[in-house]
């Protein structure tokens, strides 16, 4: 896992010196300047933890360092503590308000500057961690479904999220492929550290290589500023790349090459930067057809699909809807203080009896206009703003499928399915009843996009 890196801000050589050798004898990467302005350009460029920051620097002073540093966004932001060989009341009071997390007086004890930095270290963790928590309790905060797909995708998850593979998470949009990669985050050992997301669908082609790797300043003409990567904040943590079908070949070379070495170079930049990071991609697009297009490079692809998830639609687990639509009942409930409210039977029905296209988010955003615009408390069938025609739709194969395979491949998704079930799970059992050999059956599962329970 990567180093907790201390920046020293102080213009004495000689605190500098006896820091930065403190802190390397403790295995912490410390970096030492002698000015405000370098303090600013150094966390322009990197990530730090904690900022050990002396007020009296010639030039920008401690604390419009200090207010400077409390602008940039969290988790980015470090946990500053101020130094002072000429503090008061008034000036430490001040630093306080102004966000600083400790003060330490000249001459400094090291054995105080340690345990005041251990101490900073481990409270930007929890920081972070209570961030993390609080963006999982705003959405659902586990993956809810009692079908046998989604018992599989969750026994996968336990069995993989400690590991250190590399994931590929397959699923058509709105399925909850995110949630999965957010899962993975938080059931693995970096879950103390960033998960940070790269959606490549949504950044143009000719930024999405500054976005990932970060640049250097002057590096283009639009490059103002030194920029820091997605690659590098995620360093000891995640980095989820969402839509990586959507990415260029280009920029898919560098990313490939970025794997393999766990090293990359910001654009316009002369040395490279050694991350420790745990690559967790999506798609929902079949890349293996990709590949045979040429819109994908099949190297990276590998690299990629170490471990292979497949979240299934909704249409084919439609036995999950009634604890979906429960779960996102009360989740909405709660969130804009309604009472709780429950679907008849008849509600229930008319959503099994829906084909579902957006999957999940679909679900999620009926349920939320129901919360919103129905003052009932017990939802019937006629409250669900669901077009008729669509009701249908998933009794009919002409309608569902596009031709006679996509019929035969759902007919045999389906009773394969049902076999798993009778099986408790069990593959070599289903291929038992089925009268197939138990590696012909994973092959078929695997190109009906089945995910296996053992």
């Amino acid at each position: 896992m990567k180093q907790q890196r201390i920046l020293i801000v102080d213009d004495e050589p000689g605190i500098r010196q006896s820091l930065t050798g403190v802190f390397s004898d403790e295995g912490l990467d410390a970096t030492a300047v002698e000015s405000g302005e370098e303090c600013l350009e150094a966390l322009a460029g990197a990530l730090y933890e904690v900022v050990l920051l002396d007020i009296w620097l010639p030039g920008i002073d401690g604390l419009e360092v200090l207010d400077r540093i409390q602008q940039i966004p969290a988790p980015d932001r470090p946990v500053v503590v101020m130094i002072s060989g000429h503090g008061t009341i008034e000036t430490a009071v001040r630093a306080t308000k102004l966000g600083a997390y400790d003060f330490l007086e000249k001459p400094l004890s090291i054995d105080r500057v340690l345990m005041v930095v251990k101490h900073a270290i481990e409270h930007r963790r929890l920081l972070i961690q209570n961030e993390q928590l609080r963006e999982t309790a705003s959405g659902p905060a586990q993956i809810v479904g009692d079908s046998v797909p989604m018992k599989a995708l969750r026994q996968q998850l336990t069995l993989m999220a400690s590991t250190n593979g590399r994931v590929l998470i397959y699923g058509e949009s709105g399925t909850g492929k995110e949630l999965v990669a957010h899962a993975l985050h938080a059931l693995s050992p970096r879950a103390a550290n960033p998960l940070v997301e790269v959606n490549c669908a949504a950044i143009p082609e000719d930024m999405i290589e500054s976005e990932l790797f970060g640049h250097m300043k002057g590096s283009f003409t639009a490059a103002h500023d030194r920029k820091i990567g997605k690659f590098q904040k995620a360093d000891g943590g995640t980095l989820f790349l969402d839509e990586v079908g959507d990415m260029s070949l280009r920029t898919q070379a560098k990313v490939l090459r970025s794997l393999e070495e766990q090293r990359f170079e910001p654009l316009g930049a002369q040395e490279s930067i050694q991350v420790d990071v745990r690559v967790v991609a999506a798609t929902n697009k079949n890349l293996e057809e990709e590949i045979e297009k040429g819109n994908f490079r099949e190297d990276l692809f590998y690299r990629l699909n170490v471990i292979p998830f497949y979240v299934p639609p909704l249409r084919e687990r439609k036995e999950d809807i009634p604890v979906l639509a429960a779960w996102f009942l009360d989740e909405f409930a709660r969130g804009y203080g309604r009472k709780p409210k429950e679907l008849t039977p008849q509600a229930l029905q008319l959503l099994q009896e829906h084909h579902w296209p957006g999957n999940v988010r679909e679900l999620k955003n009926l349920i939320e206009r129901i919360v919103i615009l129905s003052p009932q408390t017990r939802i019937d069938a006629r409250h669900i703003p669901l077009q008729p025609a669509r009701k249908a739709t998933g009794d009919k194969p002409a309608e569902r499928y596009g031709s006679l395979q996509d019929v035969r491949e759902a007919a045999e998704r389906e009773y394969i399915q049902k076999k798993l079930e009778e099986a408790g799970g069990n593959v070599s059992r289903t291929a038992e009843l089925l009268g197939l050999e138990r590696s012909n059956l994973y092959r078929k599962m695997r190109a009906l996009g089945i995910a296996p329970r053992e």
